[in-house]
């Protein structure tokens, strides 16, 4: 139907187009669409820098040159070391602080930080577990596994602490420092366990394992020019697969017991043996005191012989009297008798020696009190 139809319908007579008469001419009146695009061309034109002038172009490209250009200030903070490169070239390095470099693309500079101590596990991966809300060690045995010198297998775990020590070679001669880092402590630890035997290994050779293996790495490295700086090595553990592991601490067991009763016989040794050489000491000292001894009285003897014989031949009489009282005096003296002369008795006393005089008492030392006296009953005189 043509919107000039003027016939009757439902609004009545007049006009029944959509804007006509009826219901709908007491609706909204809708925007002129001409009239919105005029007016946004008007605003885009005022927005222009045509509309500014000269001075006002001039003031744009200055504030964008200034914004630009300050762009170039960075902060370095204390534990980084800002690496400048031009067009992706290394130009410097600058220090923690406020720093200047030519904007963006002429210029960038990266931040690593280096004297944060970085750590590498091999052998042993710490992973969360959200059942018991803590990290756990999950073992990887194509790291730790590895080869002795005496062909035995051990488990290694290990950690690898290491700072950056050059920044420009640490950021452009090697593509994957954390991977070249780990790939040479798997390659230095494999060589060194490959020079050890298994029992040191287990047992008191941890710190040269670390150090030889931290030594070798820093060696490495450093023809790398990998910019790294190997800080410490440390063990985390080192027993036998757990496969035999059970067998290996019975064999570890009994060698132990071994050694504790080879310790407790060199404790033995170490006690009797210093006893034995002191007794077998003591005892050529006194047969060596005993010969000298016995030598000088049998010196001493015949010297004593030779001059009684010369006195002898001189004076045999008297020689022989002297020899004679002196030989009973040796014989007689250790006797607990008393000797009377016979013809002296019976002149003093026709009845023999006085019963009450105690004779056998006057040569013997005083006896302690409760002791009785020995050889009383055997006391006379002789006449």
């Amino acid at each position: 139907m043509s919107w000039k139809n003027q016939s009757g319908g439902p609004w009545g007579n007049g006009p029944r187009g959509p804007w006509g008469s009826g219901p709908s001419s007491s609706g909204p009146t809708p925007p002129d669409i001409e009239d919105l695009i005029r007016r946004s061309q008007d605003r885009l034109r005022h927005m222009l820098p045509g509309s500014m002038g000269a001075k006002g172009i001039i003031l744009l490209v200055a504030l964008a040159i200034g914004g630009w250009l300050l762009s170039g200030f960075y902060r370095v903070e204390p534990d980084e070391q800002g690496v400048v490169l031009r067009f992706g070239k290394f130009v410097q390095l600058t220090q923690p602080g406020l720093n200047y470099h030519l904007p963006y693309p002429v210029e960038t500079v990266l931040t690593p930080k280096v004297t944060r101590v970085n750590r590498i596990d091999i052998g042993m991966r710490l992973t969360d577990d959200p059942r018991r809300g803590s990290a756990v060690v999950r073992d990887v045995p194509e790291e730790s596994l590895m080869l002795t010198g005496d062909e035995n297998i051990v488990d290694v775990d290990f950690a690898v602490f290491w700072v950056i020590s050059d920044a420009e070679h640490f950021l452009f001669n090697v593509q994957n420092p954390e991977g070249t880092i780990k790939a040479v402590a798997e390659s230095a630890m494999r060589e060194v366990i490959g020079r050890t035997n298994i029992q040191p290994i287990l047992t008191g050779a941890r710190q040269t394992i670390e150090t030889g293996v931290q030594d070798l790495m820093q060696r490495t490295l450093d023809q790398y020019k990998a910019g790294v700086r190997v800080t410490q090595v440390q063990l985390q553990k080192v027993d036998p697969p757990s496969q035999v592991i059970d067998s290996f601490r019975d064999v570890q067991a009994a060698r132990a017991d071994a050694e504790r009763a080879q310790n407790e016989a060199q404790t033995y040794a170490n006690r009797v043996l210093p006893e034995a050489r002191g007794e077998a000491s003591r005892i050529e000292n006194s047969a060596q005191a005993y010969r000298e001894r016995t030598v000088v009285e049998a010196r001493g003897q015949a010297s004593r012989f030779i001059q009684i014989y010369e006195q002898y031949v001189n004076a045999k009489d008297v020689t022989r009297q002297r020899m004679y009282f002196e030989t009973m005096e040796r014989v007689l003296g250790p006797m607990d008798k008393v000797l009377l002369d016979a013809g002296t008795a019976g002149r003093d006393n026709a009845g023999g020696v006085l019963p009450l005089l105690p004779l056998g008492e006057l040569g013997r030392r005083p006896q302690p009190s409760g002791t009785p006296a020995q050889g009383t009953s055997n006391q006379g005189a002789v006449r």
